[in-house]
């Protein structure tokens, strides 16, 4: 089974410092140390590369499954709805691809 990649763009109602820092605190608590996650990383959007094939976001989840079942009990994980739950009034919009990794 290959594995698989999640990631997550998310654009905040409030573009701040705190608010980013926020959602970073919230998804190291809540969405790192799975069964199944190999790989977790968090990023914020590098505002000095104006490209055009550069979206527009604040933070960026990257997550590396062992393979899709691993990510399928994630979805539905106590903690993964804890975070949405939480956090999901502070989104302004969310953008996620996955893909298996060949």
């Amino acid at each position: 089974m290959p594995k698989l990649a999640h990631i997550v763009y998310f654009t905040l109602k409030e573009r701040t410092a705190e608010s980013i820092e926020h959602l970073l605190s919230e998804c190291r608590h809540y969405l790192n140390s799975h069964d199944g996650l190999i790989s977790f990383d968090l990023g914020t959007h590098v505002k000095d590369l104006d490209r055009e094939v550069n979206g527009d976001f604040d933070v960026s989840l990257h997550l590396i499954f062992a393979d899709r079942a691993s990510q399928d009990t994630y979805q539905v994980s106590d903690r993964h709805q804890t975070f949405i739950a939480n956090n999901k009034a502070t989104w302004q919009n969310v953008v996620v691809y996955d893909s298996y990794i060949v």
